[in-house]
């Protein structure tokens, strides 16, 4: 089959029907101008598409405003920027009954995609086995002929992917640029088809055959349209096109719409009335394209640091504790296990992860930073917390996808492994729960959390204290709590002992070691256990502090309003 080269418009006329089982692939572009164009097309038909998407950012909710879903498969339901958060019309659906949700995470997600691509029946993962998820249609835990228990993953196969790429060739052969987070498996294991959008179309891609990933036989149609993964961004330095970085503020704009009654008023005016990338690219303005197109450049962080100088001087809040106690942990068993990477989670977390692996390579360690995307040996960049900062691209040693960094390098007997990861919620026995609270709220999903817990060689749990955070027995499991060697928060460290979270350490202060115990004992959800060896943090030191206001100046994960 030889793809058609058509519009955007006439592409998703002729292959996206009532009904189906639509995959937008989600690389680090995070979205595609054909997901724009579904919804403009079938805005109010009630088509009942089961939306397959790795992550729902925000952009995903207008899927939900429009009534076009009536199932979703996901790894992740919520906001991604400014920060990680519930967002109401995933929320509401999903707890309703309106809308069908199944929770994977993200390798388990892409694995079944990958099997039905190689036409298996099913895949093998170290996911999953100790979570809620367990339940979930095509995940069965069996008996190994070989020995032990082994998680099993039906295969998935979508009817159409949407794919957004840099590059085509006139035969529809699909050029990629890594880091690719899910990979291509979407789109080779969809039962029609993709349907692609591209920056460019060439005659001839043999000079990139290096990064071709989609061979035209698998390709339905290739539209041409320049900037057509905004506000995802798209970083190719060794393709012949312009690259973009991720419209950030654009991003904070649909959520902030979502959660406001003119909802309606942002989806008309930015996907609604649009009826093709030119019109589209004409309201976002030569100004805020050229913007976009700066923001590629690996030291734009520099204009945003020079306009978002950070506040030294201000008191140190919650967070910046959290972030400091819990970096300080980690690169201590960094030290301890010899580890080779510590794996950033999102928010705090994160920015623990980074200070503790500067920490631990100051003190001689070669630790080095991965993340889920597909990144390996990254450096942050300042003034941009974001995990998945397209200026941290060009710092790495190694880019690949989501499999290779959650399967391969977190779970391979060959690399000891760090998990840096925050919670909604966590039990005492370590389980953490970041997807529900039945009939009460919905968070977010797994995302890579459950994979990381699955598998690395320990996982350090880094958050604020709080007696909704804290509790007896998470309702939902998202992450299984086996392999959680500590809790950090800004008021204590609980270790692992004899299977349960102990407070082993406490911050200094003027008060009587007693009374600071108080305070964690107040806040803790479960009936706190003290070790009879109760150790005194030192407090955050100005070093400390200004490496995370450094990364973090306008203080969207270290926020000065949290809990104290």
């Amino acid at each position: 089959m030889r793809p058609s080269f058509v519009p955007l418009d006439v592409a998703v006329r002729r292959h996206v029907r009532a009904g189906d089982e639509l995959h937008i692939v989600t690389g680090h572009t995070r979205w595609t101008a054909a997901a724009r164009e579904v919804i403009r097309q079938w805005w109010g038909a009630d088509p009942g598409f089961t939306l397959v998407m790795l992550s729902l950012s925000s952009l995903g909710a207008v899927f939900f405003r429009g009534g076009l879903v009536s199932k979703v498969v996901t790894g992740y339901s919520g906001d991604v920027f400014p920060n990680f958060t519930p967002n109401p019309w995933f929320s509401d659906a999903y707890l309703e009954g309106r809308v069908e949700v199944e929770h994977w995470s993200f390798l388990s997600f892409l694995q079944r995609l990958e099997a039905a691509a190689k036409g298996l029946p099913a895949v093998t993962t170290a996911s999953l086995q100790g979570s809620s998820m367990e339940g979930n249609p095509g995940f069965a835990v069996i008996d190994s002929p070989f020995g032990g228990r082994v998680g099993l993953l039906a295969a998935y196969a979508p009817d159409v992917a949407l794919v957004h790429a840099p590059l085509a060739d006139v035969e529809g052969n699909v050029a990629m640029s890594p880091p690719l987070l899910e990979g291509i498996w979407g789109a080779l294991a969809a039962r029609r088809g993709a349907v692609v959008t591209v920056e460019r179309i060439v005659d001839d891609i043999r000079p990139w055959s290096h990064l071709v990933r989609i061979p035209a036989h698998r390709v339905l149609s290739v539209s041409e349209v320049p900037m057509g993964a905004h506000p995802g961004g798209l970083f190719a330095p060794h393709l012949p096109v312009q690259p973009y970085g991720e419209d950030l503020a654009f991003w904070e704009d649909v959520r902030d719409a979502s959660r406001r009654d003119d909802f309606d008023t942002f989806i008309d005016r930015w996907i609604l009335n649009p009826r093709d990338q030119h019109q589209y690219l004409d309201q976002l303005g030569e100004e805020r394209i050229g913007r976009l197109r700066r923001r590629a450049h690996p030291d734009s962080w520099r204009e945003d640091q020079t306009d978002h100088p950070p506040d030294l001087e201000a008191p140190v809040c919650a967070f910046e504790r959290a972030a400091v106690f819990g970096s300080r942990y980690v690169a201590s068993r960094v030290l301890d296990i010899g580890a080779d990477a510590v794996l950033a989670g999102a928010g705090v977390a994160n920015l623990s992860a980074w200070l503790a692996v500067r920490a631990a390579r100051a003190a001689g360690s070669p630790v080095v930073l991965t993340a889920e995307l597909g990144l390996w040996g990254y450096e942050p960049t300042p003034a941009d917390p974001f995990v998945f900062n397209h200026r941290s691209f060009p710092t790495s040693v190694m880019v690949g996808d989501s499999e290779l960094v959650l399967s391969t390098l977190t779970a391979g007997p060959g690399t000891r492994l760090i998990g840096c990861l925050g919670a909604a919620q966590i039990d005492r026995s370590g389980s953490i729960n970041s997807t529900v609270i039945p009939e009460v709220a919905f968070l977010v999903g797994s995302g890579g959390g459950n994979d990381v817990a699955s598998a690395a060689d320990e996982v350090v749990v880094v958050t604020t204290l709080g007696p909704s955070r804290t509790v007896e027995r998470v309702p939902y499991v998202t992450s299984p709590g086996d392999r959680v060697g500590a809790l950090v928060t800004d008021l204590g460290t609980f270790e692992r002992i004899d299977g349960s979270l102990v407070l082993t350490a406490v911050p200094s202060g003027p008060r009587p070691i007693a009374e600071r115990v108080g305070v964690v004992r107040a806040l803790c959800g479960w009936e706190l256990v003290v070790a009879p060896d109760l150790v005194e943090l030192d407090p955050p030191g100005p070093e400390e502090i200004g490496a995370l206001r450094q990364w973090d100046p306008e203080r969207r994960f270290l926020r000065p309003d949290g809990p104290t």
